[in-house]
C-alpha cells in the first residue's frame, strides 16, 4: 500500500504498529487500513557520534546505531528511524540491522517490552519460549508451524499489557530464521532460501518466509512463557518469583540498550509485571533435532493441560509470586 504521506513509501504492520517507510520491507506484512503511522522510517543522512566505530550511541535526544560496512541508524522517541545506508550495502543487510537492532532500539523508547523468544498459537493463546541464540528457539517453531499450529513471532516477542494488566503477545516478522543443520533436519533445502545475512557464505543461517495464514495477525494473550535450557529429556519447572522477573529482564531482546535510555527501573517494573500475571517454567530438553518431534509433543501437552487447568480456574490472578 502506498503512503500518502511519504515520498515512493510503503505501509506496514509489525509488533502491532503501523509502520510507514520509504524502503521497501518486503519482509513485512502490508497494513491492512489507513492507520496513522507509529513508526516512520526515512532514509537520508545520519551523524555518527563515534565516527564508523559499531555500536549504540545516545546523540542530541535520539539514539545511533552504527554497522560498519551496512548502514548508520538514528531512532528517535520511539516513533522516526533515519537510515544512512552503506556505500554498495546489500539491501537484505540493511533491513536485516533495521528490523532487528535498531527496531529493538525503538521498542525501548516506546516503553515496550521486547523479549528474546518467539511465539506460537496453542488452544488460542500465545506460548513464548524464551532463551539466546543458538538455544533452539526458531527450530522449535519451525516444528510448530510444520504440524500446523501458528507461528505468532520468530525471535523477537513483543508483549504488551491491556487495560486490565492481562499481558499479551503481538505478532512479529512473517519468517523463521533456521541454521543449515536445523533447515535440513525440517525437510527444508538450503538451496531454496536465502542466507540472513548477504554476502556471507560461511554464515549458514537461513530465511524462511511464512505465509500470511501461518501468521496468527492479531495480539494474543499471553497463557505462559517456557525458558529453553538443555537437558538430558524434558524437564519443565516452575521458575517463580524475583527469580522469575530477573530471568525476564536477562532475556529481553537488546536488554542493554535499556540503560542508555535511563528506563532500567520501569522496564524491570514490567518484568515483574509480566511474572505477577504469566506463569514461567524452565524448560529442559536435549535439543535432539531427532527426538524433536516426541520432545515438542511433550511440550505441547504441557502447555494444553496448563492452558485447561489455568481456564478453569477462572479470572487471572498474581502468579509469579
Amino acid at each position: 500500500m502506498r503512503d500518502p504521506d511519504l515520498s515512493h513509501g510503503y505501509s506496514y504492520e509489525l509488533f502491532g504498529l503501523q509502520v510507514r517507510s520509504e524502503l521497501a520491507l518486503p519482509e513485512l506484512i502490508e497494513a491492512r487500513g489507513g492507520a496513522e503511522a507509529d513508526v516512520v522510517i526515512r532514509v537520508g543522512q545520519v551523524e555518527a557520534p563515534a565516527g564508523d566505530d559499531a555500536g549504540l550511541y545516545p546523540h542530541d535526544g535520539a539514539l545511533v546505531l552504527v554497522v560498519p560496512d551496512v548502514a548508520r541508524f538514528r531512532i528517535e522517541q520511539g516513533r522516526t528511524i533515519t537510515i544512512e545506508p552503506a556505500p554498495g550495502a546489500p539491501e537484505p543487510n540493511v533491513r536485516l540491522f533495521l528490523l532487528g537492532s535498531a527496531f529493538g532500539a525503538l521498542l525501548h523508547q516506546k516503553g515496550l517490552l521486547p523479549l528474546h523468544a518467539n511465539a506460537v498459537e496453542i488452544d488460542g493463546k500465545a506460548f513464548a519460549f524464551m532463551g539466546g541464540s543458538g538455544e533452539g528457539k526458531s527450530t522449535l517453531a519451525a516444528w510448530f508451524h510444520d504440524q500446523g499450529y501458528r507461528v505468532i513471532a520468530d525471535d523477537v516477542c513483543v508483549v504488551g499489557f491491556d487495560d486490565d494488566g492481562v499481558p499479551y503477545a503481538m505478532p512479529g516478522l512473517p519468517r523463521l530464521r533456521l541454521w543449515r543443520e536445523a533447515l535440513e533436519a525440517t525437510g527444508r533445502n538450503a538451496d531454496s532460501y536465502a542466507r540472513s545475512y548477504a554476502g556471507r557464505e560461511d554464515f549458514d543461517k537461513f530465511d524462511v518466509p511464512l505465509s500470511v495464514p501461518a501468521i496468527a495477525g492479531d495480539r494474543l494473550e499471553l497463557g505462559a512463557i517456557y525458558l529453553l535450557e538443555r537437558g538430558e529429556t524434558v524437564e519443565i519447572s516452575p521458575i517463580k518469583g524475583i527469580a522469575a522477573a530477573e530471568t525476564i529482564f536477562a532475556n529481553t531482546y537488546r536488554g542493554r540498550y535499556v540503560s542508555f535510555l535511563g528506563s532500567a527501573q520501569p522496564h524491570y517494573q514490567a518484568c515483574l509485571e509480566l511474572v505477577r500475571k504469566t506463569p514461567l517454567f524452565a524448560l529442559r530438553r536435549s535439543w535432539n533435532l531427532e527426538r524433536l518431534g516426541a520432545e515438542a509433543s511433550e511440550i505441547v501437552a504441557h502447555a494444553k493441560n496448563h492452558s485447561a487447568s489455568w481456564n478453569a480456574r477462572g479470572a487471572k490472578g498474581d502468579v509469579g509470586r
